[in-house]
């Protein structure tokens, strides 16, 4: 396949970046677009950001060419980037992402961020309850090595790469398999200081407004809740850190920020003080909440 056929002008990286941002600013933005390319150069030949700027006269070989080519059919499809490589990075660890689980968000990666800055994850047990890619349990017990992490998701996919991603990262978390909303549901352990999650929690009349990167390529059974019932999880997850909480143990819980006001409110229903958190866009993104003595 020659260049021609792949639509590039040439291989030289100022053409790549020139074709880049012809087809995809219109679609994500010339910002995105930028990190994009920088995600790419990295991922495919090993370049940093300064390298990038200042090797625009530099040529590609035509078997990176070639990937450069798909990468961008796929972004124009709505891939998302790090489905394209792969992996993303989350509190300084490397996470594996495929189809199997949600790609981590900067909001997640913000709460996460919230709760190491703090003391409660220090010592003792900590639960992760949805677990999806390990990116939350796996950053806690990296951030924290003196930390018992336990980590529960339904999905054996899913589990199969937080496992991976584990042990990618060099940390030890013990993963287990479980419904977090079926009653017969056990945690392993009795008694946790921290419980921390990201459970689904998106209406399913939120659907339309969903952008297709995340609609066509994050597990559904990872993202949706009944629009009669959308506060499922959270009555759930009350209930275990009602039973497995330590009397100083914290209990913090990404939120819709459309019911963040109803889910503090049923937090605070089942005896707990709820305190609502807003992220760097200015929405209310997770609740902190302590065991009213």
């Amino acid at each position: 396949m020659n260049t021609r056929n792949l639509h590039f002008r040439s291989n030289r990286v100022r053409d790549i970046l020139a074709l880049f941002h012809e087809e995809l600013d219109g679609q994500c933005g010339r910002e995105e677009v930028n990190v994009f390319l920088e995600m790419l150069f990295e991922d495919f030949l090993g370049w940093n950001r300064v390298q990038l700027l200042t090797s625009k006269e530099n040529t590609i070989d035509q078997s990176d060419l070639l990937r450069f080519h798909w990468a961008l059919e796929d972004l124009k499809s709505h891939r998302p980037i790090q489905h394209i490589i792969g992996h993303t990075d989350f509190c300084g660890c490397r996470i594996k992402v495929s189809p199997d689980v949600l790609v981590p968000r900067p909001e997640t990666e913000e709460m996460v961020q919230w709760v190491m800055e703090g003391d409660q994850q220090r010592e003792g047990r900590v639960l992760d309850l949805c677990t999806g890619s390990g990116c939350v349990a796996i950053a806690l017990k990296k951030g924290c090595p003196e930390a018992e992490v336990t980590a529960v998701d339904i999905s054996e996919k899913a589990l199969a790469i937080a496992r991976r991603n584990a042990e990618s990262n060099g940390v030890e978390v013990r993963f287990v398999q479980g419904d977090v909303i079926d009653e017969a549901f056990h945690v392993p352990l009795s008694s946790y200081r921290l419980i921390i999650s990201n459970p689904p929690y998106v209406m399913e009349r939120e659907r339309a407004a969903m952008q297709p990167n995340v609609l066509d390529y994050d597990p559904a059974l990872a993202l949706f809740v009944p629009d009669d019932d959308p506060l499922r999880f959270y009555k759930a997850i009350a209930a275990i850190a009602q039973r497995h909480l330590t009397k100083d143990g914290l209990l913090v819980v990404e939120i819709n920020e459309a019911l963040a006001d109803e889910t503090s409110a049923l937090l605070a229903e089942r005896g707990f003080q709820p305190a609502i958190h807003v992220d760097f866009r200015g929405k209310p993104r997770w609740i902190s909440a302590f065991l009213s003595l």
